[in-house]
């Protein structure tokens, strides 16, 4: 399996940071490659245009947001999908990492 690179968007990129070091350790466990980041919805853009983003997850606080970003990414074959609220609040990054590679073709 290649290399997949995950982004995860919320407020401010804070919280999220613990969840993506969650998830990082839960890929090295399983030996998946992964490039796991977290940015703050303003950086979003930036990210979606100049890295080979293969899944969006925006996290809980940002849920508003995703008709926006459907938009965005529109012809763009990166899937989108809010982080369980549950998963985000536990910070379960196996479950999380689960949710994305799921959502990778």
């Amino acid at each position: 399996m290649s290399k997949k690179t995950i982004m995860l968007v919320c407020s401010a990129g804070m919280s999220t940071s613990l969840l993506v070091t969650k998830m990082e350790k839960a890929a090295e466990a399983r030996g998946v490659e992964a490039d796991i980041f977290a940015v703050s919805a303003s950086e979003a853009d930036n990210n979606i245009e100049s890295k080979n983003v293969d899944v969006l997850l925006l996290g809980p606080q940002v849920r508003f947001m995703k008709a926006q970003f459907e938009k965005k990414l529109a012809g763009k074959d990166i899937p989108l999908e809010v982080i369980n609220m549950q998963d985000y609040g536990m910070m379960n990054g196996e479950k999380v990492l689960d949710q994305a590679l799921n959502l990778i073709k």
